[in-house]
């Protein structure tokens, strides 16, 4: 069969055309912008979200130095309805609408690699493993939006001691839970499945690091990482893993997903540092979910998120630039 004749149309050579991975990045970035605009559903309604209703899971206030602060906290109706969750899609409003679909019981997280006592740990065992208490954390994101949450949970390190990790475990890694019956954002291919994540192993002993069940004096409502979730306070938000299956302990830094998606944007680091900012964005400043519309007042944002003082020696002599 003969083609039709050119009839003015450039074909593009091989090297002009966009990568797909490329592509597929811009449209999650797009996606962020867009729900961005929106700001919250709260907001666009011009009305508190209703807060979710889960079981009670309390503990005293923290006495951990860094674990308070004087901030108000983000109402839990927009904690709820606000969030990043890819596994449930990647505008900010589908964890809160598609999470239902998430079954937290039964539950098991493996424990293991260089480690003396690995093991499957199940979620009622992890709940009376430490003792529970509330932490008001800072929560920034690496979009440039931040709240704070009033966290229910004990530090990590509580578990790490527990199956005492061998002279070759530098780093942890955490493995979230990826079942497609579930989680419909798998369909996504924004991201290689399932979610990882990482520490140091020094950062993850910190005693700021934690291991998380609950917020606002409730068990974790299913769209923020239920039924155990980690919280890293002075890193950007995707570094504190959601629904976690399985924590490894390694000797090589491990792969985490969005270092892996795109090197150039998301460092192992990712402290929150407004010095250094991400390509396509500054991260000098931050909007507080909860205060105002899209156009209020920007907060200048912290180094470590405030918590420079409990987090600085970790990082003692390493180039915060280079490595981000």
């Amino acid at each position: 069969m003969l083609l039709p004749k050119n009839r003015g149309y450039v074909h593009p050579v091989p090297s002009e055309i966009t990568p797909q991975s490329v592509f597929q990045r811009r449209r999650a970035w797009l996606a962020s912008i867009a729900a961005m605009a929106a700001w919250s559903p709260s907001l666009s309604r011009g009305q508190p979200s209703a807060a979710p209703k889960t079981a009670p899971l309390s503990g005293p206030r923290s006495t951990l130095p860094g674990a308070v602060t004087m901030d108000k906290p983000t109402p839990l109706g927009d904690v709820a309805s606000y969030n990043n969750f890819y596994e449930f899609g990647t505008d900010k409003a589908d964890p809160a609408r598609e999470a239902h679909t998430l079954k937290t019981r039964p539950w098991t997280v493996a424990v293991e690699g260089e480690i003396k006592k690995p093991g499957a740990w199940g979620i009622d065992d992890l709940l009376k493993l430490g003792a529970m208490e509330e932490r008001i954390y800072r929560l920034r994101c690496v979009e440039g939006w931040s709240m704070v949450i009033p966290w229910v949970g004990y530090s990590l390190s509580e578990l790490i001691r527990r199956v005492e990790p061998t002279g070759k475990a530098k780093f942890v890694q955490f493995v979230t839970l990826a079942d497609r019956a579930q989680m419909p954002g798998l369909r996504s291919s924004v991201l290689a499945w399932p979610y990882l994540e990482g520490l140091r192993l020094d950062e993850a002993m910190h005693p700021l690091t934690m291991l998380a069940f609950g917020l606002y004096g409730q068990v974790l409502p299913n769209q923020n990482g239920a039924p155990v979730r980690m919280v890293v306070p002075w890193k950007y938000g995707f570094k504190s893993a959601k629904s976690i299956v399985k924590i490894r302990f390694v000797e090589q830094q491990p792969a985490t997903s969005w270092s892996a998606a795109a090197p150039e944007e998301y460092g192992f680091y990712s402290n929150v540092n407004p010095k250094v900012d991400h390509p396509r964005w500054s991260q000098a400043t931050e909007r507080r979910i909860g205060e105002g519309d899209l156009f209020a007042k920007k907060r200048p944002t912290q180094m470590f998120n405030g918590y420079e003082a409990q987090v600085a020696p970790l990082y003692a002599g390493l180039d915060l630039k280079k490595w981000f």
